[in-house]
């Protein structure tokens, strides 16, 4: 049989076919426009999320016996704020994970209502991507569009809606809302007083696992499928990734190089660190996880090349990069504020340490390397919880780097697996869409006969040591600069 995997990201929606044995057939990418209306803030029209997937679904199977797909599953972009009205019309541009506009929102949750009570009702504080604070917002400042909403949906959501007409989510996405009771598996009655909705206005629950419905039959006559073909809740993109990679069960680990970089820790049993650094979230396998999330990653090098260098060579310029654990330039990654384990809005990037005799060379290092410290940032958090971690999986467009993954597999000093399909999110969302239809009798069972380790990068002792002495010192420049960050805002 076949499965539909939809990664739905924040540039572009990408497809991918996988067969009962793990061998991806096709993959197809679809692209749509992001808004930005106003300064820092992000939205995007859901309904360009559905029809590049429907154009990306009859693109994908054209040339597949189509009666062998059996069902989709999602592997989407977290926190983002999508409203319907009685019609189940999209009310306003979905809000994306990546707006900061809600810094006055996240404020009043964390100081008014107060962090230990955020972290006792769903075990997370408020970030500024998160969809709580974004009610709030539309709440205080679109009173109209939120006397209009009817259901309130996360991203992949709308889409598992516009494919099944179910409302539903998973336990992993709605994590992220910061309206889920984490630990108890059910929407957190006090978080839904605080934000002024009811239970009918959210999705039912689902495990990522599970069956919400089938293809509605006037869609899949459009789509050339089976109307028993089954639709399966899916995951946010970070535990869909690690679904992909393997990264399921009792503590194991994995890095994103993605737009945004996480660190991802799975664990069979429910912890939260003491100052809620790391997202405290349920897994896509039925148990937990605790994360690390960079609001910035492989788009810090995005903008470095693209931007900045005005070069889409970037290999190239990462073949001068010799003297790995020696740089004096330092690059703090908070291009769009910072999430963990600082939860800082206002934090901006910065260079520092440059004389007259930086090259080119050491700046795009310098890149690579803070993206690197600030994902040991939120594995130091980890560590302090008396967790061990040896090695890790790596996915993301940053992991097609080998220079990338050799600074990380340093600069953690963890063992780097590199896994023969670096798909992640659709991947994972694949495997999914196997297990709800009886493929696998669980996640553990279907990542164990699925992910492949095909490469292992080793951390070397001395380059650690090298990279030890240089995060000490990055790990001092944010608490340095960052009430300079505030008065720059």
């Amino acid at each position: 049989m076949l499965y539909i995997g939809v990664d739905l990201g924040t540039s572009a929606v990408k497809l991918l076919l996988m067969d009962e044995a793990g061998k991806i057939h096709n993959i197809v990418s679809k692209e749509y426009d992001l808004s930005f209306p106003h300064p820092g803030w992000s939205e995007q029209a859901p309904e360009d999320w559905y029809a590049q997937s429907v154009a990306g679904i009859i693109e994908l199977t054209k040339e597949c016996d189509k009666a062998q797909v059996a069902g989709i599953s999602f592997g989407g972009q977290m926190h983002g704020l999508v409203v319907l009205d009685e019609n189940d019309q999209v009310i306003r541009p979905a809000i994306l994970w990546n707006d900061g506009r809600t810094t006055k929102e996240t404020d009043y949750l964390n100081n008014v209502i107060g962090k230990d009570k955020l972290s006792e009702y769903t075990a997370n504080i408020a970030f500024a991507g998160f969809t709580a604070p974004k009610i709030l917002w539309m709440k205080e400042n679109e009173p109209e569009n939120f006397a209009r909403i009817k259901k309130i949906m996360l991203p992949k959501d709308y889409l598992a809606y516009r494919l099944s007409g179910v409302h539903c989510t998973d336990y992993s996405d709605a994590s992220g809302m910061l309206l889920l009771d984490v630990k108890n598996k059910c929407w957190s009655k006090e978080m839904m007083d605080i934000c002024g909705v009811s239970e009918e206005q959210l999705p039912k629950l689902f495990e990522s696992y599970e069956v919400v419905g089938a293809l509605k039959p006037e869609l899949a006559e459009t789509l050339g499928l089976s109307k028993d073909v089954k639709v399966i809740a899916g995951a946010g993109d970070n535990a869909a990734a690690a679904v992909g990679t393997g990264t399921v069960g009792d503590g194991r680990c994995n890095i994103s190089l993605g737009t945004s970089g996480t660190i991802f820790i799975s664990s069979k049993s429910f912890g939260v660190d003491e100052n809620n650094a790391l997202h405290s979230f349920d897994h896509a396998d039925g148990y937990y996880h605790l994360m690390g999330c960079m609001l910035s990653a492989a788009s810090c090098n995005k903008w470095w090349m693209d931007d900045i260098l005005k070069t889409k060579e970037y290999a190239k310029e990462q073949e001068g990069i010799a003297k790995l654990g020696e740089n004096h330039v330092y690059y703090l990654p908070y291009l769009m504020g910072e999430r963990s384990p600082h939860n800082d809005p206002a934090a901006k990037a910065t260079f520092i340490g440059m004389t007259m005799d930086t090259t080119r060379e050491e700046m795009t290092q310098a890149v690579l390397e803070g993206v690197a410290f600030g994902l040991r940032d939120s594995l130091e958090v980890a560590r302090s919880l008396g967790i061990k971690i040896e090695r890790t999986k790596i996915c993301g467009g940053g992991a097609k780097s080998p220079l990338w993954k050799k600074i990380i597999a340093n600069v953690m000093n963890l063992k780097v697996d590199v896994i023969e399909s670096e798909e992640g999110p659709g991947y994972g969302g694949a495997i999914l869409a196997a297990v709800g239809c009886g493929e696998y009798e669980s996640v553990e069972a279907a990542a164990e006969k699925l992910v492949k380790v095909i490469d292992t990068v080793e951390p070397e002792p001395e380059l650690v040591a090298k990279y030890e002495a240089r995060y000490q010192q990055f790990k001092k420049i944010y608490p340095t600069v960052k009430d300079l960050f505030k008065e720059l805002a």
